[in-house]
């Protein structure tokens, strides 16, 4: 058995074991060196938003039961996608395959914050009262559906090899927990960190209530995208003990820290300057 068969075969196993010990690792971590008090209940939040992705995961497994990795071998089976047709070597399709597909992953997000309708959707992962690694796991389920497909049809086009859709996933998984922690990093460590990885400083930034904050730092993983496309924003104005996090309007906890509110916070109220093509441009700037 090769390493792409030993990978499809064991993926599901893969995937919960690296969860689960990034996951002790970072909760830890929010124990012994938390960067901001809570301002709510953390069980309350923990509750809903791990609630809210175990349904998540019923759902993916009920509606796409192959999954990105099945996709992955299918195409390989047939040959779809650039790699395959240019018959890439396997060593450098590797690494090509998860820097393209995160930047998919960031493109998406851009596309979610431009969007209005995206935004409705979206706009249940930025309303988390505190900030932590749950708030990674929190989406509302037709957004997580809707990324599923935008995942398909770029491995259906990329088509990269099983390891590396394996490996993304991994990093995915693994670093919006990081990167979504309470944690607390030297500013020393946090700087040379910002060449490789999203930070949980570099990301809290993206969770400010100010919508200027909120539409930067789009990386989930590689913190590239963000200074080629001049979304990077290093601190929040307020400063990270100052800042508050979540929506504007939104700060009931019956609302958005109970899971039956988030389920239904898309479809209250309107659409306001948190998407981007919503904003008010005047000749000065942002009104």
């Amino acid at each position: 058995m090769d390493i792409e068969q030993f990978v499809l075969a064991h993926e599901p196993a893969i995937r919960l074991g690296f969860f689960e010990v990034v996951f002790a690792i970072v909760a830890l971590w929010e124990l012994a060196a938390p960067r901001r008090a809570p301002t709510v209940s953390k069980a309350l939040r923990w509750g809903s938003n791990l609630g809210l992705m175990a349904l998540n995961t019923l759902m993916l497994r009920l509606v796409f039961p192959l999954a990105a990795v099945g996709v992955a071998a299918f195409g390989a089976a047939h040959g779809w996608g650039l790699l395959n047709h240019f018959e890439v070597p396997f060593w450098l399709a590797v690494p090509v395959a998860v820097i393209a597909m995160d930047f998919v992953i960031w493109l998406q997000h851009v596309m979610v914050h431009a969007v209005p309708a995206l935004w409705r959707l979206h706009q249940v992962h930025h309303a988390d009262l505190d900030y932590d690694l749950t708030t990674g796991a929190r989406f509302h389920p037709i957004e997580i559906a809707l990324s599923m497909l935008i995942k398909f049809a770029t491995i259906t086009v990329l088509g990269p090899p099983v390891l590396a859709v394996v490996i993304f996933e991994v990093l995915l998984n693994a670093t919006a927990m990081f990167n979504h922690g309470n944690i607390r990093l030297p500013r020393g460590l946090d700087r040379v960190l910002r060449g490789f990885v999203v930070t949980p400083d570099m990301h809290r930034v993206h969770h400010s209530v100010e919508d200027d904050e909120t539409n930067s730092n789009f990386g989930f993983n590689l913190p590239w995208w963000d200074r080629l496309f001049g979304t990077y924003r290093a601190q929040p104005r307020a400063g990270h003990d100052a800042i508050v996090t979540g929506i504007h309007g939104h700060r009931d906890p019956d609302e958005v820290a109970r899971l039956p509110g988030m389920l239904m916070l898309p479809f209250r109220g309107e659409v306001d300057s948190y998407a981007i093509n919503r904003r008010r441009w005047t000749d000065g700037g942002v009104a």
